[in-house]
Formats: C-alpha cells, structure tokens, sequence
C-alpha cells in the first residue's frame, strides 16, 4: 500500500468523511472572486482563472432557480484604521479598499439586485458578518461555495458554515489557489472534516 494509500485508510478507519448530501433550500456564496485575487500579478495565479469560468455557469444557474446567493470581498478603511493580524501578516491586504479596483468582485459575477455583498477584512465570510442571519432568514440548509482561496477564505468560510449548522458542500472546478499544492490538500481536508467536495455539474444535475 503506498503512503497515500495508507493515509487515506486511516481517515477511513477513524470514520471521517462522511458525505452530508444536499438537504433543504440551497444558497450560493461566493468567497472573495475579486479583480486582486483573479491577478496573478496581485494575489492570484494558480487554477482561480478556471474557477472563476465555471462559476460564472453556476451562478447563472442559482440565478434560474431561484437560490439565494450572497458574495463575498475583502474591504479595509482607506486609512487603514481597521488594520488586523491578518494585514499584519499580508500587509498587501490593505490595499484592498472599497474603491480600489483590486477589491471589486470580477465583471462576469457582479452581484444582481437583491444579492448580499459580504465586506470582511478576515478570510471568514462569516466572522463579523450578517452573511448567517441573512442565510437563515432565507430558509438555507445546504451551502454551496466557490471562490477563492481555497486554502484561507474558502476554508475559513466552510469550517465557519458548519459551525452556524450549514452543510456545506464545495463546487471542486469553481474552487482555486494560487498553488496547486494547497488547493488540493484543503479540498481533501474540508471532506474529511467540514462538508462535502463534489464538481459543480454534480450538483446541478441533482
């Protein structure tokens, strides 16, 4: 048995990735498909490109039928008075300010009238934010994700859906990182611990 192989019986072996199936109103949320993070000369690169294309098709499709869909972008003040551990990390986070182009979400999936916009200046969607009451007020159960990356704001914003009682399932393809490595290794982890990885297809033919 090579070495991945073995990991993957111990995961198996301790009960973990359970798959939570869909259940209930589906919602949408994008984490963060912003101009910055589709650059790879500012904070993209990777496979974000793709993901960002095939999310466009899955947005059309919440679109069709109805899902509630709510985005997400990372907004700090121009002075940089609400500067956190997390800038302090990433200092080029601050330049991410309500008006930089950088900030705005990409033209091809530009919020519709009556879609929340979620601004954050931490990788969770959730943390700080009304995105959970704005769910729950819409009857959602189960959550579909996209966005970017998959390794911070994306895994950030799922352990934090599980933990508000969403289930939430990752669209694989509408997913991306800046390096392949951890976009695969966070989509390993979140099906083993925090939700369901299907592609996007999947789901919409169910």
């Amino acid at each position: 048995m090579s070495g991945e192989q073995n990991e993957r019986a111990v995961y198996d072996r301790q009960g973990f990735g359970r798959a939570l199936g869909i259940q209930g109103r589906i919602g949408l949320l994008i984490v963060d498909f912003v101009n910055g993070f589709a650059d790879p000369a500012v904070f993209g690169g990777g496979n974000i490109a793709p993901a960002i294309a095939r999310t466009v098709e899955v947005l059309a499709a919440a679109r069709r039928r109805g899902w509630p869909v709510a985005h997400s972008r990372i907004v700090y003040a121009d002075d940089g008075a609400d500067a956190n551990v997390f800038s302090l990390k990433v200092p080029g986070m601050l330049t991410l300010t309500e008006h930089a182009p950088a900030s705005a979400i990409v033209p091809e999936l530009a919020p519709a009238a009556g879609e929340l916009v979620v601004r954050k200046n931490v990788p969770s969607a959730f943390f700080g934010t009304a995105l959970a009451p704005w769910l729950t007020q819409r009857g959602v159960e189960t959550l579909l994700v996209a966005g970017s990356t998959t390794s911070g704001c994306v895994r950030a914003s799922v352990v934090d859906a599980m933990c508000f009682g969403f289930r939430p399932v990752v669209l694989a393809d509408c997913v991306g990182d800046r390096a392949l490595g951890p976009h695969e290794a966070n989509l390993f982890d979140i099906a083993q611990k925090y939700g369901d990885v299907v592609p996007a297809a999947k789901v919409l033919d169910l």
